[in-house]
């Protein structure tokens, strides 16, 4: 009789742990694809025109716009996404241990990061280039850079590529961010400022810059913009591919691009075809 009592007992436990486990359950990110009520996704927070988290902790940018819209296309409202900031070294990690359900952050396609996660897209075709202030005429290539103080980021290779490949008389100046570049070269402290066009259009999109800047045009890169999922997901790969491909024919892809990079009088390319990697 005592058996029963125990055995009655813990049977009563286990169902009670499995009832609270179903109960949570529900507020988690539907890592497993389909009928979830959340979904993290990552994003970059300091970019503007790419992904930007403002004062008031809204998310702006086109690839917030991208998120977005892939968010409605696999099933999830906009008010169940949860927006997580995904720095450029921690991608594949974030992606690898599930903490994301995927990643749109100025991701580009390469052979390196398809050893260790998946791309959907590409949804964007970048290039290296540079910003120079509005009224500055004297860089017409690359190679006018010589001589010239060049900024980009601490850990970024685009100003290396340009110093060990286009201009080695360059006089490369690393800051902490980019805005402090462009507070530099409004200030006529350094002439030029490299990365992704698309990164330099953002930043030159905000209103307190608007008009003091422009792009050279030069691309000197190709940076094919993916969306990172876990390695092997073909499924969800599938479901992201198709809503790229929705979001370019419904017109929401192009007025993403007007919005976000519209003031710096940004020249994208047309919306890449997926799996169109363009080397």
């Amino acid at each position: 009789m005592k058996l029963r009592k125990v055995t009655l007992a813990s049977a009563a436990a286990l169902a009670l742990a499995l009832t609270a486990t179903a109960c949570g359950s529900g507020d988690k990110d539907d890592a497993a694809g389909g009928g979830g009520k959340k979904i993290t996704i990552g994003i970059k927070i300091d970019q503007p025109g790419i992904g930007l988290k403002t004062p008031d902790g809204k998310y702006t940018g086109f690839d917030v716009d991208v998120a977005k819209y892939i968010a409605k296309e696999l099933g999830y409202d906009e008010k169940n996404i949860v927006f997580k900031e995904t720095k450029s070294a921690d991608r594949e990690t974030a992606i690898s241990r599930g903490d994301v359900k995927f990643i749109a952050a100025s991701y580009s396609i390469n052979d390196e990061r398809l050893q260790k996660v998946d791309f959907a897209g590409p949804y964007l075709l970048a290039h290296q280039d540079i910003l120079v202030r509005a009224d500055d005429d004297s860089i017409k290539s690359p190679e006018d850079l010589n001589e010239k103080k060049l900024c980009s980021v601490v850990g970024s290779t685009s100003a290396k590529n340009v110093k060990e490949k286009l201009a080695p008389k360059a006089e490369l100046q690393t800051y902490g961010g980019y805005s402090e570049c462009l507070t530099g070269l409004e200030n006529k402290a350094i002439d030029a400022l490299t990365t992704d066009d698309s990164i330099l259009a953002g930043f030159a999109s905000q209103q307190q810059f608007q008009g003091k800047f422009k792009l050279a045009g030069f691309k000197m890169s190709n940076e094919n913009y993916g969306i990172g999922l876990k390695k092997g997901d073909a499924d969800l790969k599938k479901k992201i591919d198709a809503a790229l491909t929705k979001m370019v024919s419904d017109g929401a892809w192009d007025a993403a691009v007007k919005a976000n990079f519209g003031p710096a009088n940004y020249k994208n390319e047309q919306a890449p075809k997926i799996g169109d990697v363009v080397k």
